[in-house]
């Protein structure tokens, strides 16, 4: 399978690459609607499912850097993806795709801020536009829980649930989840290394 994806960019030269990652990235900015981990699953669909350029679990790994990295998720992913990509010009070419649509659009809002606010059938779309981004936002959370499942890693499991328990029951700061499973999955990973280290030898 990985050599599968390499192959898929393999084919391609890095103007190729670029220009697809440009109007990709651009498009999904643009009609991505209801907050940033709306764009997690549309990144999954054109770069996983439809060009075939990123592994499934790469592309969890990439996401959880961009949702543990400062900053609006949807810059942050476009960032990974783009350095994935293309390396430093890739994060330059998906930065500006990402940014000019919402810019665009803000910019226009405000000038008629008093009309769009005040309008009701305006209201009316934003407030139908929510139900849907509720549906994407849970698509994207059950996508990526079935791939923690697949996995079958038992402490991953264990992490994921205690993590949910914890700021949805308990109201634990994202910052501090985040942290910790970051510290446990270095922890992991230092351990496994001893291991194999001891194997070896």
């Amino acid at each position: 399978m990985e050599k599968e994806y390499r192959h898929n960019l393999e084919q391609l030269n890095k103007t190729q690459i670029l220009r697809k990652l440009f109007t990709s990235t651009l498009t999904l900015s643009a009609f991505t609607f209801g907050g940033g981990y709306v764009i997690v699953t549309l990144m999954k669909k054109t770069f996983v499912d439809e060009l075939g350029w990123i592994e499934d679990e790469e592309m969890l790994d990439l996401v959880a850097i961009a949702q543990s990295a400062p900053g609006a998720i949807a810059v942050n992913g476009a960032i990974v993806i783009g350095y994935k990509l293309a390396g430093l010009i890739g994060v330059l070419v998906a930065i500006i795709a990402t940014i000019i649509p919402p810019f665009a659009i803000i910019s226009l809002i405000s000038v008629f801020y008093e009309a769009f606010r005040s309008n009701t059938w305006i209201a009316l779309m934003l407030e139908g536009m929510q139900a849907g981004v509720g549906a994407v936002i849970a698509s994207v959370v059950i996508q990526m829980a079935m791939q923690v499942f697949d996995s079958k890693n038992r402490i991953m499991i264990a992490v994921m649930f205690l993590a949910f328990i914890a700021n949805y029951f308990f109201k634990v700061n994202v910052i501090i989840i985040i942290g910790m499973s970051a510290a446990l999955g270095l922890l992991l990973y230092y351990i496994d290394r001893r291991k194999g280290g001891r194997t070896k030898s």
